[in-house]
């Protein structure tokens, strides 16, 4: 059984895809720059939003556009973040039975800190989470371990006792980075074939499968 487990934020516990890919889409609209399908998306996110930013804008955009940008896709998002977004179906269930069992719960996103910790508490209550950790400026992005592992001493539980569950290649590498068991979940924003190509230890295919791997089912 672990003792506890980190959780991915977008595309894991919570479906964002359509809030960032209609903010990415207004601000580009604004700028007279080519918009992007929804599904694109999929592929511009995991790595926090500048590297959103600079996926989405035309290749020979200039660092006065990528910084402007940047800064009106911030405050927009900001105002939409809750439009569209909710939980994947069976998420809250399982986040209850594991509280139920003992098991401590952390998310750790490459969004901001602050954006983080605000949806999060928005979709799933004040006291689900124990750990909430965005991206601070004292940590580099995922997949750099450091936040991970900060995480982890937080919570001094051995590293054995940990999984790591999130939906792209970008936490794959950060679960084995931290030296943590990776679990890739079937539903998020990248394909089962990025996952075990990332060295995922297990694939959840429904939320329910993430509760029989922590309780050793």
């Amino acid at each position: 059984m672990f003792e506890a487990v980190i959780f991915d934020l977008d595309g894991t516990i919570l479906n964002t895809l359509d809030d960032l890919a209609d903010s990415a889409n207004y601000v580009l609209a604004a700028q007279g720059f080519p918009t992007h399908p929804t599904e694109q998306y999929k592929t511009f996110v995991g790595n926090g939003i500048p590297k959103l930013i600079e996926r989405m804008l035309p290749a020979d955009a200039s660092h006065e556009v990528f910084e402007r940008t940047l800064a009106e896709f911030g405050k927009y998002y900001d105002a939409h973040k809750n439009d569209k977004t909710a939980p994947y179906k069976g998420i809250p269930e399982l986040l209850s039975a594991l509280k139920s069992h003992g098991v401590r719960l952390c998310v750790l996103s490459n969004k901001q800190h602050d954006l983080s910790v605000q949806i999060v508490k928005h979709h799933f209550g004040e006291d689900t989470f124990d750990i909430i950790r965005g991206k601070m400026e004292q940590f580099p992005a995922k997949p750099d371990p450091a936040s991970c592992n900060d995480i982890i001493s937080t919570l001094n539980i051995p590293k054995s006792n940990i999984l790591y569950v999130g939906d792209s290649n970008v936490d794959m590498q950060t679960g084995h980075n931290a030296g943590l068991t990776k679990c890739g979940v079937s539903w998020g924003f990248r394909t089962i074939g990025e996952l075990q190509s990332a060295g995922a230890d297990y694939i959840a295919y429904s939320p329910q499968d993430i509760l029989k791997i922590v309780l050793g089912d």
